[in-house]
């Protein structure tokens, strides 16, 4: 039979035929057997896998598989949790600093200009940083360094300025670009790492959705901690601004400002909620964030393994060695690719919810109608709520396919963007503000889960392009969340939600419809090899 024409299957096979990881860990046994005439275990390169297997002091005999399998599945398991609270630590300090932004940092709408300028900045840094960085550094130390990169802009909170917060804010942005690429070229490659150790080729997709799930139970957590933190410190003493408006006007503000009907022009002399915390309070939450992210750096340094353990060396992990304009062009080549193309629109409303729930739902209903000492409590919610999510988003996937979680998960979506329209806030209604925060971080828990481990089967031989590409796109969708948030008013910005994510679940189902078909082509393919 005639073999079909260079496709994704083909790509996949070649990336399974040709994995530096099966060259490292079988090149002694080539050494030391004649290279067979056909065997089911050979690579591609005339190495069996079916006698030893090197291991970090010699090799292990063929009548130990399952106790090296054991150990290294413990070893990757370990690397994986401790980035994860590596990234827990760090953007508790971050999302807990952020999600007060439009709040806190309201006048002249400098909070939200930052934020504008680290997800503009990030675009910058996914085109032309992370090849370069990871080439110099290695994976581990690119995460280690662009942890630095965020400590300025929390520095920056002791004197908001547009002065300090802007420059802070570029140096979040372009230690953004490589920290995201390395975590998820660190993630992808020991999924293949132990793909391979186990010999289970085809659950190389499993492993690399349950790693992601597992990570985004951690950095979803850190929603909860930095939340948490923040809305204990500002409600010492008691929040700001109480008792300067009786509650029956508070009331009829809320409901006649707040929620879908809130719009920037409105200000803390209109609404008593929207009054800003003390400084010295602001100073005491700046002063333990800053201790997070050092506390996050020295776990990377001294807890997180090489990948040279699986035969990676600095800049080859997931992607060629090349310069940040090869990555331009390599970027501007995939926008040839459909896959890519249809894969945007789902890419850019994960960064288009993320900037509306960190500015707009922070400030049209929680501030509004709760106080913004009130805002952590909310967002504990989103956070618990998406740490579960993401959790379970793999095992799930899994079992009933990535296509029917996605599409409950768009529907749960829609609905939820479809009630907040219509809702009339009410001051004080706790309990349906965390219920939005809580299902928001359902539907962002499965979304990131899914689309990163999902660009992860579609790029195999271009990991940090492909994840660059993530980034690139999902910035660019943060952007436009944080410029329309100081320009529309909040309804408006909900029909905007539901129709990116419309056309991105359209653009995705397609993508994922193909992607099964090279999947048969492939099967085709391997059984024919064998």
């Amino acid at each position: 039979m005639d073999r079909p024409p260079p496709s994704m299957a083909d790509n996949i096979l070649d990336r399974e035929l040709s994995s530096p990881i099966a060259t490292n860990q079988y090149q002694q046994q080539q050494q030391r057997q004649p290279r067979p005439e056909k065997d089911d275990t050979d690579f591609g390169n005339g190495r069996s896998a079916t006698n030893e297997i090197p291991s970090r002091t010699g090799t292990v005999a063929a009548s130990s598989p399952c106790q090296y399998e054991k150990r290294e599945r413990v070893v990757i398991t370990k690397n994986v949790i401790v980035i994860g609270l590596a990234f827990m630590i760090h953007f508790t300090a971050f999302h807990g600093t952020s999600n007060l932004q439009s709040s806190v940092n309201s006048d002249k709408a400098l909070g939200t200009t930052t934020l504008a300028v680290i997800y503009g900045s990030l675009i910058l840094s996914n085109i032309f940083l992370p090849m370069s960085v990871i080439r110099w550094f290695g994976v581990k130390l690119t995460m280690a360094l662009s942890f630095f990169a965020y400590m300025p802009y929390i520095a920056a909170q002791f004197y908001p300025r547009f002065v300090t917060l802007i420059p802070a804010g570029l140096m979040v942005g372009f230690g953004g670009g490589p920290l995201w690429c390395a975590k998820c070229t660190y993630l992808s490659t020991v999924a293949e790492a132990l793909t391979y150790v186990s010999g289970h080729k085809s659950q190389k997709d499993d492993n690399t959705v349950k790693f992601f799930g597992l990570f985004f139970i951690f950095y979803q957590m850190a929603q909860v901690w930095g939340n948490l933190i923040s809305s204990s410190v500002l409600s010492l003493g008691g929040p700001a601004g109480e008792n300067t408006t009786s509650a029956n006007d508070t009331s009829h503000l809320v409901g006649e400002l707040c929620g879908a009907k809130f719009c920037p022009s409105i200000k803390a002399e209109v609404n008593p909620n929207l009054t800003p915390p003390e400084p010295s309070k602001i100073q005491l939450l700046n002063s333990i964030f800053l201790a997070c992210m050092v506390g996050a750096v020295l776990l990377i340094i001294f807890g997180v393994d090489s990948l040279k353990r699986y035969g990676a060396k600095k800049g080859e992990s997931g992607g060629k060695d090349a310069s940040g304009w090869k990555l331009l062009l390599s970027t501007l080549n995939m926008l040839k690719k459909r896959r890519l193309l249809l894969m945007l629109p789902i890419t850019m409303f994960i960064g288009l919810e993320e900037a509306f729930l960190a500015v707009d739902f922070t400030k049209s209903f929680v501030a509004c109608g709760w106080g913004i000492s009130n805002i952590g409590f909310a967002m504990i919610c989103f956070g618990v709520a998406n740490a579960i999510a993401a959790g379970f988003a793999g095992g799930i996937a899994e079992k009933f396919g990535r296509i029917n979680l996605a599409i409950l998960c768009a529907f749960l979506n829609l609905s939820l963007f479809g009630y907040m329209y219509f809702y009339e806030a009410k001051q004080g209604d706790y309990m349906k503000y965390c219920a939005f925060a809580a299902i928001w971080g359902i539907c962002d828990g499965v979304w990131l889960v899914v689309i990163n481990a999902f660009y992860g089967i579609l790029f195999p031989k271009d990991l940090i392009a492909g994840y660059s590409n993530f980034r690139l796109w999902e910035s660019t969708g943060s952007v436009i969340g944080y410029i329309i948030s100081s320009q529309f008013c909040t309804s408006l910005k909900l029909i905007i939600l539901i129709c990116v994510l419309l056309i991105g679940c359209t653009g995705y189902g397609i993508c994922e419809y193909r992607v099964s078909k090279k999947y048969k082509q492939l099967d085709v393919v391997i059984s024919e090899n064998i």
